[in-house]
């Protein structure tokens, strides 16, 4: 029996593990969570600590490992799993300066020609001021390293920019990932979340998602990790997705042959399309979350096979079912600033016919579940039509409590 190791403890990874019991392996995930344990074994190894997971698949003699987030891909982990002989999915560190460096990712686009916004890069806070009384408002200010989703700020005026700029470069709220930020032009249009796999020679799209990531109705406040998503989106026919082919993927792979980036694993595009031109936002090199959470449930192919695949580079056609997913997130009240753990969960969280629910943040005590995290769950309806989801969706959540939850009402409005 084939064993898999995915690495991670959120939704995204309770996604992975769902998908992968839907085959014949056995699944270990590390550190996982409560949900995931009810799929997986658990092992309490945290996901950047890369020596004593690369000793557990030594011990265990792990066929695949699956890299769900983005910090142990930053430290090299699948490098060192490859040189030590083990098949491991995901990017080599150099390849994740995609979505490491916001920096190196413009600088990628512009020195390649890809569609993106006009930007500059700075480390220097009179700098960036200054640049920043020669612009336009509103602009996008970004932390160039990893900040879990919550590095990307939307800014109105000079003022608001202005201390955007201090909380990052002088009080160094991010830390050492906010050394340098990349501030650019704001473009107005509807966001797509395109992930595509991507084996070393050939790229190819999942179906188009799209993502809610400020915290309110109405895309307001502040960004967060993604409060929901749903896919496919109805907008987007096939006629798109060989315009992106065209337009967009194809000088990207090309782009990275040049770069000599031999890239392996998801590549997800975080695209802006305004007036039919898509704009590319930003990089991940890993499953989104919560894309992932209406991605892999309507993934026909067997996972282990496309991971295999990818790191071997022999992809052939993704096949995905006619149906529609949408997700929602329930959230600890504060997040994503401060927020209490451990408040008792309340409800059904069974899957059903048609509803799954992934946990994103939770701990398991003898029978029952606790919060143990920002984003704690992912209620993913799946329907024949969006509506349908999004319905099957908001009525579990309904169903479901804890102390303090929030989550927003209008994912998937059109």
């Amino acid at each position: 029996m084939t064993k898999v190791l995915v690495i991670g403890s959120g939704g995204r990874e309770h996604a992975l593990v769902w998908k992968l019991a839907q085959t014949q392996c056995k699944a270990y995930c590390a550190p996982g969570n409560g949900g995931i344990s009810q799929l997986a074994h658990c092992i309490p190894i945290s996901a950047d600590n890369i020596s004593e997971l690369l000793a557990f698949v030594k011990k265990e003699n792990v066929d695949l490992t699956i890299v769900g987030p983005e910090l142990p891909l930053s430290l090299g982990i699948v490098d060192e799993f490859q040189e030590a002989g083990y098949k491991i999915f995901g990017p080599t560190k150099n390849a994740a300066q995609l979505e490491t460096s916001k920096a190196f990712a413009r600088k990628f686009c512009s020195k390649y020609n890809l569609p993106a916004p006009n930007f500059e890069i700075f480390n220097d806070s009179k700098r960036a001021i200054s640049y920043l009384e020669t612009k336009e408002f509103p602009v996008v200010i970004k932390v160039s390293g990893l900040a879990q989703g919550k590095g990307v700020f939307i800014v109105q005026s000079l003022n608001e920019a202005h201390s955007i700029v201090k909380k990052i470069l002088e009080n160094r709220i991010f830390g050492e990932e906010g050394n340098t930020i990349v501030i650019e032009d704001f473009i107005e249009g509807k966001e797509i979340s395109l992930l595509t796999l991507c084996d070393g020679e050939k790229i190819i799209p999942c179906i188009p998602a799209r993502d809610h990531k400020p915290l309110y109705d109405g895309n307001k406040g502040p960004n967060t990790g993604g409060m929901g998503t749903y896919a496919p989106v109805p907008e987007l026919d096939e006629k798109w997705t060989e315009k992106i082919e065209n337009e967009l993927l194809t000088p990207l792979l090309e782009a990275l042959k040049k770069e000599n980036i031999e890239y392996h694993g998801v590549l997800y595009i975080g695209l802006m399309i305004k007036e039919d031109k898509p704009y590319i936002l930003e990089f991940n090199c890993r499953w989104g979350d919560p894309e992932a959470e209406v991605l892999l449930p309507l993934l026909k192919n067997d996972l282990v096979e496309i991971c295999i695949n990818v790191i071997e580079g022999h992809l052939s056609i993704l096949e995905w079912k006619k149906l529609y997913a949408l997700t929602v997130i329930m959230a600890s009240g504060g997040y994503p600033g401060k927020y209490e753990t451990g408040k008792i969960i309340k409800g059904n969280l069974a899957d059903n016919d048609n509803t799954l629910i992934f946990h994103c943040g939770t701990k398991r005590i003898d029978h029952s579940f606790y919060t143990s995290g920002g984003r704690v769950l992912a209620i993913t309806g799946i329907g024949a039509t969006l509506a349908e989801a999004r319905k099957y969706a908001y009525q579990r959540v309904s169903e479901i409590n804890f102390e303090n939850m929030y989550y927003r009402n209008d994912i998937g409005v059109l």
